[in-house]
């Protein structure tokens, strides 16, 4: 082959064609060009600042940090970008968390449906619209017990909150007047009157009952009911009750009132303070209130 590549060919002058070359010489072109394959060059762009094994590492020490189980990769890209300054791509992060088995355990394949609701229920200020409602837990000795709470549809921040074991009207009505304390400091009537506030829940029994829409009314607290058997509606408050379930409900086991009271409380600091929100641009529900009151202020 290197002697005939010194040599020219008659009809054209120029050297011999390669593929006359190959079959004279009885070889493929496959096994020619495999064997004379050029260096493969480096790839064009910006090059890895980590390695998939130390990137690795990170990824496991973010997860070994988080306050939560339930978080999945795209918190964890952005927990490295936060709080370790390392800037990956998220398929990136995606791939290694697949490879590894680190993917949240609560990421379940679902039918599509067709969307009835637009998911448009933003509030620009705090305190425009809130949202309750009750969800069941289960304690060892005492059955069944209920969990409600108060969340601002602003930036999901759960207001005030109460546990108890039966869920009647009095306890539905528990954090929305904890709620109103809290945020406008007195229960006298008609406190929220003039205030723009508005209080969405469903048509559960505890809601739609006299005496809990009478003490709405001695607040002047208007009330905004989801349509029926729409939850949607009312979709911050059912987001919180699934984050809940699985970060609380479903892997702790209690065995008094008391201990609930105590786990709930801690969850909730850390939801209030750690828990990252899409809609938040994955901000916490209280660094998205201090973001507030700063442009507010500026």
């Amino acid at each position: 082959m290197e002697y005939l590549s010194g040599l020219t060919y008659d009809k054209t002058g120029s050297g011999y064609p390669m593929v006359m070359v190959l079959r004279v010489a009885g070889c493929s072109s496959s096994n020619w060009y495999e064997k004379h394959e050029q260096p493969q060059r480096e790839t064009r762009g910006r090059k890895p600042t980590i390695n998939d094994q130390d990137l690795l590492v990170a990824i496991r020490e973010v997860i070994a940090e988080s306050l939560f189980h339930s978080e999945g990769y795209i918190k964890v890209w952005k927990k490295l970008a936060k709080k370790k300054h390392i800037h990956v791509s998220n398929r990136r992060v995606n791939r290694l968390m697949r490879e590894n088995d680190l993917l949240s355990p609560y990421r379940h394949a679902c039918e599509m449906k067709k969307k009835e609701h637009k998911g448009r229920i933003i509030q620009e200020h705090p305190n425009l619209l809130w949202g309750t409602d009750g969800k069941k837990f289960f304690v060892d000795n005492l059955g069944w017990c209920w969990f409600f709470a108060v969340i601002d549809h602003f930036n999901d921040e759960i207001i005030a909150w109460h546990i108890c074991k039966r869920g009647s009207r009095w306890a539905a009505m528990e954090p929305v007047k904890a709620a109103v304390k809290k945020v406008f400091k007195s229960l006298d009537k008609g406190v929220c009157k003039g205030t723009s506030l508005k209080l969405r829940s469903d048509h559960g029994t505890q809601y739609d009952s006299d005496d809990f829409m009478k003490e709405m009314a001695y607040l002047e607290l208007d009330m905004s009911k989801a349509f029926v058997r729409s939850p949607e509606c009312n979709g911050c408050i059912e987001r919180f009750n699934r984050t809940i379930k699985e970060e609380v409900f479903s892997i702790q086991r209690f065995s008094s009132l008391e201990q609930a009271q105590r786990i709930i409380e801690t969850f909730i600091g850390n939801y209030n303070r750690e828990w990252m929100i899409h809609r938040l641009k994955y901000m916490s529900p209280q660094e998205y209130r201090a973001e507030y009151e700063r442009k507010k202020a500026a």
